[in-house]
């Protein structure tokens, strides 16, 4: 060992002491390393606007059966001790940089709570508030634990498990991994130990990513989405806000067997995979009713290239920002080859973070939405993650955290039973009606598309057949009753006659004129209108500002039979 450089005349214990704190500086030091691309920029995210649940991933299952509170607990210990990722807290650096610690030893953080004594209906209430109130607390990163379970026992042999972890250190394959090890070591079983961890991943990642291999993967993504559009013209519910909330709903969807199976049959023909096959169809989706034909939309890479990262709890999955071209009004067949081509080569180059990404291409960014792509698709081949627990049945329950990181996200899952999934959308942009028809739309485009490959895609329908009759039909009867022979100005002196009291305009100045007020005020413009000439077909013009005095002249010129003339006041003379 080297020696330590002491001041003259330092005692033996000094030395001790100066040598004790340079060996525990040095063990920090290990624990320490830099943030993957993908990391440093949730934490930022979390920087900027704390105490958000967005990037809560959370699961809650249903356990039926002779659950083993304590094995549980033991369990849940050993998968912690394994994975560094579990007891990693995220804090900045002495340069200002954030760096990733990873603590020797972490205190299985498993809450029990007994609701078996409530009332059946309301324990069931209590069970899914608890639920929901577990997805939707927020971490901090720099204190952590990143991870929470809460098990509840909702009677005898039978409990619900919530397990929310934060995405910084766990993506949707890392929660397999997590069930899986935790079933093992429930029962038992020895695992082997792990080769790798994420903080030296997140080291080799820095290292790796730079130089000639960032030069080509950036050259690559850079000429692929030179003058793609920055957002994609959904039509909304509600005008975007200023910055996002991040508030979200869910919609379920469900395909039909005969569709599904359909559309596996064309993606074979073709040489494409069914996650090509759905990516296109809800590509033709969203170009029909957006009017757009260059759509960029993100879809999740597993960033698992290596076996030995297969094993692991971490945050490895990446974002691909897949360009589509939809021009010429292709038929799906054709769209399809167009789909199948853009995604082995984006999957060719998915080294590229998607942060990274975004740094290299500089767009102007806006807090109202989010760059480069704001719509996203997953199809899902293996079902969500849940315990295989010795003679206890498990099944997941669906809780949303009530958030939405994009406009709008549609996942699947592609399982034995069938395919289903759901969209995920943010409430401030859509109402569920909305949803609900874009979700129609999708099922019956994907019965036209099937029956009929080599139609283009402006012949698919996107109407049922209920819909298609309540527009021809039902919409074109536009007859109603109206009193045809009342004039304007005197349907509103009835409605004034009727409610004299109540505010018809609410004033700039918080003031307010009852249906009465205005009524006279107009009345006695009339009759001055009426003195200076003004009757049927004469024009008289209005120069005001919006204001109540404008109201009261323009019925007033109703009343005495002219015709109003309105003039902006900031037009030129």
């Amino acid at each position: 060992m080297s020696t330590l450089p002491a001041a003259p005349g330092t005692s033996r214990q000094e030395k001790q002491a100066l040598l004790e704190r340079l060996l525990r500086r040095q063990a920090e030091e290990a624990r320490t390393a830099p943030l993957s691309f993908a990391q440093e920029s949730l934490w930022f995210l979390d920087l900027l606007a704390p105490g958000r649940p967005v990037y809560n991933v959370a699961r809650s299952l249903v356990l039926e059966g002779p659950l083993d509170p304590g094995a549980l607990k033991r369990a849940l210990a050993a998968v912690v001790r394994r994975h560094e990722a579990l007891r990693t807290t995220f804090r900045s650096g002495d340069d200002g940089r954030p760096v990733q610690v990873v603590a020797p030893a972490l205190s299985a953080p498993l809450v029990l709570a007994d609701l078996a004594g409530l009332p059946p209906a309301v324990r069931e209430e209590e069970a899914g508030r608890l639920a929901r109130q577990e997805a939707a607390l927020p971490f901090d990163l720099a204190r952590g634990p990143l991870l929470r379970l809460r098990l509840l026992r909702r009677a005898a042999g039978s409990h619900l498990l919530c397990v929310t972890i934060h995405h910084i250190v766990c993506d949707g394959w890392s929660l397999g991994v997590f069930f899986r090890e935790l079933s093992d070591l429930y029962a038992g079983r020895v695992l082997p130990p792990l080769a790798r961890q994420v903080p030296e991943l997140a080291r080799w990642q820095r290292r790796h990513l730079s130089g000639e291999v960032l030069a080509r993967l950036a050259a690559y993504w850079q000429g692929r989405l030179a003058g793609a559009p920055e957002s994609l013209a959904l039509p909304i519910s509600h005008p975007r806000p200023p910055a996002q909330s991040f508030r979200g709903a869910s919609w379920p969807v469900s395909i039909p067997p005969a569709s599904g199976a359909a559309l596996a049959a064309l993606a074979r023909r073709q040489k494409a995979t069914p996650f090509m096959a759905y990516l296109a169809a809800f590509a033709a989706l969203l170009a029909r009713i957006s009017g757009e034909e260059d759509l960029v939309l993100g879809a999740p890479a597993a960033g698992r290239d290596h076996p030995e990262l297969e094993g692991l709890i971490g945050f490895f999955v990446n974002s691909l920002a897949l360009r589509h071209d939809l021009s010429g009004d292709p038929s799906f067949a054709t769209l399809l080859e167009r789909v199948r081509e853009t995604c082995l080569e984006a999957y060719a180059h998915q080294e590229m973070p998607f942060d990274k990404l975004v740094e290299e291409l500089g767009p102007e960014r806006y807090l109202s939405r989010n760059p480069v792509f704001q719509v996203m698709f997953a199809l899902q081949t293996a079902p969500p993650a849940a315990l295989d627990l010795p003679g206890v049945r498990s099944r997941h329950l669906p809780v949303h955290s009530r958030t939405a990181k994009l406009d709008l996200y549609l996942e699947l899952y592609d399982l034995p039973a069938g395919i289903s999934g759901g969209f995920e959308y943010a409430t401030d942009l859509f109402d569920p009606p909305a949803i609900g028809r874009l979700a129609g739309g999708l099922l019956t485009l994907l019965e036209g598309l099937v029956s009929s490959p080599e139609a283009r895609l402006s012949e698919l329908p996107l109407l049922s057949a209920a819909e298609r009759h309540q527009v021809l039909r039902e919409g074109a009867d536009t007859a109603s009753r109206y009193p045809r022979e009342a004039t304007l100005d005197a349907l509103f002196a009835e409605v004034a006659a009727a409610a004299a009291g109540r505010p018809a305009l609410l004033l700039a100045d918080g003031g307010t004129l009852s249906y009465g007020e205005l009524e006279a005020r107009a009345n006695r413009l009339a009759r001055h209108l009426r003195g200076l000439g003004i009757g049927p077909e004469a024009p008289v013009a209005l120069l005001l500002e919006r204001s109540a005095a404008a109201v009261v002249a323009l019925l007033a010129v109703l009343k005495a039979g002219g015709a109003y003339v309105p003039l902006d006041p900031g037009h030129p003379p």
